[in-house]
């Protein structure tokens, strides 16, 4: 898999891929254009890197703003969400249990 390839972006809803899954890690490509969330509070640690595009996160109140080649590091329970992304916003997502 290229993760640029195959980039079918919708104004409606964000599209994630799981390119790799087991016991310990789970990867995913997510293809957002437009939208944003409601607060997580996860179980695992989140690592996240923009590929293309640009977004902003919340994280117990402060905004970050990501732009591509930005990454940030989520705490498990760290309560967060995605506040904006660009048209084509392209993530790769790293979740450690």
């Amino acid at each position: 898999m290229n993760l640029f390839e195959t980039l079918n972006f919708s104004k409606d809803f964000e599209i994630t891929d799981t390119i790799l899954e087991n016991e310990k890690i789970k990867i995913e490509r997510i293809l957002s254009s437009g939208q944003s969330s409601d607060v997580y509070d996860q179980n695992e640690d989140e690592w996240v890197l923009v590929l293309e595009g640009e977004s902003v996160l919340e994280t117990e109140g402060k905004e970050i703003p990501l732009k591509k080649g930005d990454h940030y590091y989520i705490k498990a329970h760290e309560k967060h969400r995605v506040l904006y992304t660009s048209e084509n916003c392209l993530w790769l997502c790293i979740f450690v249990k």
